[in-house]
């Protein structure tokens, strides 16, 4: 089973790399257009922002861990092992089931986009959005996970060793 995490993992990482790397190249172009031959490119600001708002949704879904998410834990720290396990389990469970009631909704928008297209590039919208729903259900999945673990009476420590490839 970690053998398949660690590869999931890697191939989460790859398309991240491709996200940026396409990113970086769209600005390099977009630099090289406009100050060294005078002559912007629209479309260069589009691959931008797709490619920025797919890194920032694919990497909060498949490469940050828990610990890596903003948190206010000063209470949190405070209480003992216990406590802190009843928190992160409730934690755990608020959020599994804000996302899936947002499901339908999210679900409903993302279609409703399918009738228009990016300006310059032509892209269906509701394909660049659907990686939100992509984060949406890996979230869910991940907190239920959590939860399940939880209740199961595994330690914090060791569901963060866990999430650590």
């Amino acid at each position: 089973m970690r053998a398949l995490r660690h590869a999931l993992y890697k191939g989460a990482e790859t398309v991240m790399v491709l996200l940026m790397m396409a990113m970086f190249i769209a600005f390099i172009v977009q630099i090289g257009s406009r100050y060294v031959f005078n002559a912007p490119v629209e479309w260069t600001y589009e691959i931008i922002l797709i490619t920025w708002l797919w890194a920032v949704f694919w990497g909060a879904a498949f490469l940050l861990e828990d610990k890596d998410h903003v948190k206010f834990d000063v209470i949190y720290n405070m209480g003992s092992e216990r406590l802190r396990r009843a928190y992160a389990l409730i934690a755990a469970l608020v959020l599994a089931v804000g996302f899936l009631v947002s499901l339908p909704a999210t679900w409903g928008f993302i279609s409703f986009k399918a009738i228009r297209s990016s300006d310059m590039l032509g892209i269906r919208l509701d394909l660049l959005f659907s990686v939100y729903l992509v984060f949406l259900v890996a979230t869910v999945f991940h907190y239920l996970l959590r939860a399940w673990r939880l209740m199961r009476g595994h330690s914090l420590a060791e569901l963060e060793k866990e999430e650590s490839l």
